[in-house]
Order: C-alpha cells, then structure tokens, then sequence
C-alpha cells in the first residue's frame, strides 16, 4: 500500500527517553513510565498499559479554592507504561520546560497536559477580572518539569521590558513575577455614548521583566456547556487535586 499519508513526517516518532515531546505541531506524544496529568477528553490515542483516572476537586484544605473556582472533574491522571497521544480542538500544542525557580502563570483553558513533578496553585488574575471573565483566575505553575500548553494559532512572545498591554482572550501565558492589571484602551466620548464601540474596551496591562504569550485569536475557548467562567473554573478546580 503507497500513499504520501506514511511518509516520515507523519510516522509516530520513537525516543529511547521517557517524557513528553511533540509528535507534531498539533499534537502531544508522553512516552509514559510512571505518572502525568492531562487535560480531560485530551487523549486521542494510546499504546501499552497505561491507566486513566479522574481527579477531583481536592481535600479539606483547598475547599475555599475550590469553591472559588468552580465544580468539576476537567483533569486526569496517567499512570503506567506506553505512548499517549493528546490533542484539543486541533490547536498549536508548545512545550515549556520549567526550572527551579521558574513561576509561570498561565490561563487554564491553555493547560494541555505536566509532569506530576510540577507544583500548582490557583490565584487569582490582579485587576483582570475587571475587563474580561477570561483568565480571572489563573494556574500558576512552579518546580522543575515539563508542561505542554495550546494556542489558538502561532503565538508572538513579547518582552515586557516597557508597558505592555494584551486582549484579556488572546494571553496565554506569562511570567508569574509580572505586575497585571486593566488598562482602558478605548476613550470615552459621545461616540461611546451613542453606543459606538471600538470592541477594545479594556485590556490586560503587564509591567516588570519577563514575558508574555499571545495567541493570533481573541476568541473564548469553545466549550460544552455552561458558561466560559464556570467551565474554565471547573478546570482550575481540578488543578486544586
């Protein structure tokens, strides 16, 4: 059988090291020897003996967060030993790979799959939540391992090394140590008054050293059911586990 279908770049791609790595600008290959967390409805494919097990909302010292943050059980834990392939929504999958010391704050409907190494928490978003409910509350990740993240299209990485202002729907993800806030972009006047609008009302202001991801889309993520907030809240409360 010949078909430009099985040509190299479309074979599954073989590593002697465990551990996650891109099968291709779509799509994540964990080559699986012990543990790892995913995004629920993330698994496309896999191979071996690898078991699947949701996770929910945490214990008694996390229930305020939890609470904060919403119901649900959007992360699963992998264990055993084989190939998983991840996926969502056939978008750009990036993989970051933190070092001790590293902070990195990113929007939870981008969190695609860690390393169990990886330490987290729940914070919320300073000033954000004033323009936008997208990324009113953020996973902030920490330690040393690898993290895989979407976006929505080829994403920019802007330096923040002058006031840097970004469309609450199009940050991905960004350097924990930044100072954010909301920044009016549009100027009111009667125009504003008589209902014109630029569709730019408010955006996310960042200040400091470091970085930020910016996606080409400003589109919410497309979920389900229920409402953008409730969802993308169901997955940080599953990051409280």
């Amino acid at each position: 059988m010949r078909s430009a279908l099985f040509s190299a770049e479309n074979l599954e791609k073989e590593s002697a090291q465990p551990g996650m790595r891109l099968q291709n600008s779509k799509m994540l290959k964990i080559e699986l020897n012990g543990e790892a967390m995913a995004r629920v409805g993330s698994m496309v494919a896999y191979q071996g003996q690898v078991q699947f097990q949701a996770l929910g909302s945490g214990g008694l010292g996390k229930f305020i967060k939890q609470r904060l943050t919403g119901e649900g059980v959007p992360l699963m834990k992998l264990s055993g030993q084989g190939d998983v392939f991840l996926a969502e929504l056939a978008k750009d999958v990036h993989i970051i790979d933190l070092e001790p010391g590293d902070a990195l704050s990113i929007n939870g409907s981008s969190v695609l799959a860690f390393d169990s190494s990886l330490s987290y928490d729940i914070k919320m978003v300073g000033g954000a939540g004033m323009a936008s409910s997208s990324g009113l509350f953020n996973c902030v990740f920490t330690g040393h391992g690898r993290i895989a993240i979407t976006t929505n299209g080829t994403p920019v990485v802007l330096n923040v090394d002058a006031p840097t202002y970004v469309d609450p729907q199009a940050a991905v993800c960004w350097s924990a140590n930044l100072q954010t806030g909301y920044h009016r972009a549009e100027q009111l006047g009667l125009g504003t008054l008589l209902g014109r609008s630029t569709g730019e009302a408010f955006t996310m202001s960042f200040a400091g050293q470091g970085f930020v991801v910016v996606q080409p889309s400003e589109q919410p993520p497309v979920m389900g059911s229920g409402t953008q907030q409730q969802q993308q809240g169901g997955l940080l409360g599953g990051l409280l586990s």
